[in-house]
């Protein structure tokens, strides 16, 4: 029986997914079970630790990272007491404990030695597992782990605090003309720019803005830049102002200096036919990698961004 704690949101443990299951394919037929468990306590994890992540650590969110990876193996939630991990000591996410078929520990560590598969020089999970079913010695029963340190629920108010500070922040929205408009679009930078379009008036854009200032907490400490473009007349600054304020806007957020839509959709140069809201990830460069017109699947724009994020982060860029 091999137990992996591990965990949606720690970008080691998502590195880790594909050989999980690799390994789930490999010992299927060898009287081999493999666990996943969760240990962390989703409330204990803050919006800004979620930077390389679309989901966080919740069970629901459990259940949408399985079935989008496909995982065919037990996914256990741990987080709500955590009974099991303060039981078994995983300091780290992935962790495995590997017993043998009576049950005795037989090895505590690591999958292998590198997030990076090319880099592998020693297997060690698969290594215990070979010794074990081959009735011989685990070769080494103990390793160092490496990953995201598990969030016990003491870390709970924390997290609670710094939402609180955030929840402190004030909104700016500056004018930008045509050019400047162009100049976002462009995004001349090594950051990947979320642009959305919204209006006070528009009932879709309200409901969906308090998701986009929490996608803006989320990935804001990454090469990641969220802007905001009020679709609302010049005249209406202040109560634009107004609605950022209450939502605690920090991002970067600008209302068009004109009071012409049309001038504003043709400066943006997207495939827009003008409906509210309209939102767009921009990779360095310029290139257009998601553009949703009308409300955004929240989970959706997480993904593309952490697509993006991820490559330019790892200097995987095409």
């Amino acid at each position: 029986l091999a137990i992996v704690f591990t965990c949606n949101h720690c970008p080691t443990a998502q590195a880790y997914e594909a050989r999980i299951k690799a390994l789930v394919e490999k010992y299927r037929d060898k009287s081999v079970a493999i666990v996943g468990v969760s240990p962390n306590a989703a409330e204990a994890v803050r919006l800004d630790e979620l930077g390389f992540s679309d989901l966080g650590d919740s069970l629901d969110d459990m259940k949408i990272r399985a079935r989008e990876r496909e995982f065919d193996f037990p996914y256990l939630y741990d987080g709500e007491k955590q009974s099991m991990a303060k039981a078994y000591g995983p300091v780290a996410t992935p962790h495995v404990f590997i017993f043998d078929k009576e049950r005795k520990l037989r090895f505590c560590g690591r999958i292998d030695d590198g997030e990076n598969p090319k880099n592998i020089k020693s297997k060690d999970t698969e290594n215990a597992l070979d010794a074990l079913l081959a009735g011989k010695a685990v070769p080494v029963e103990t390793t160092r782990t490496f990953g995201c340190s598990i969030k016990w629920a003491d870390k709970i108010p924390s997290a609670e605090e710094a939402l609180a500070k955030w929840n402190e922040e004030t909104a700016e929205l500056n004018e930008i003309d045509i050019d400047g408009i162009k100049a976002l679009v462009k995004n001349d930078t090594k950051n990947v720019r979320v642009i959305n379009v919204w209006a006070t008036w528009c009932g879709p854009c309200v409901t969906e803005f308090p998701h986009l200032v929490e996608i803006h907490r989320m990935y804001r400490n990454r090469d990641f830049e969220f802007v905001t473009i009020t679709a609302d007349p010049p005249e209406r600054h202040e109560q634009s102002l107004a609605f950022l304020n209450k939502q605690h806007a920090s991002m970067k957020n600008y209302i068009f200096n004109e009071d012409d839509p049309y001038k504003l959709a043709d400066a943006l140069g997207f495939e827009w036919q003008g409906a509210l809201p309209y939102t767009a990830v921009i990779a360095p460069g310029g290139k257009v990698v998601f553009q949703q017109m009308g409300p955004v699947d929240a989970f959706e724009l997480k993904k593309a961004i952490v697509e993006q994020v991820s490559r330019y982060y790892f200097r995987m860029e095409e």
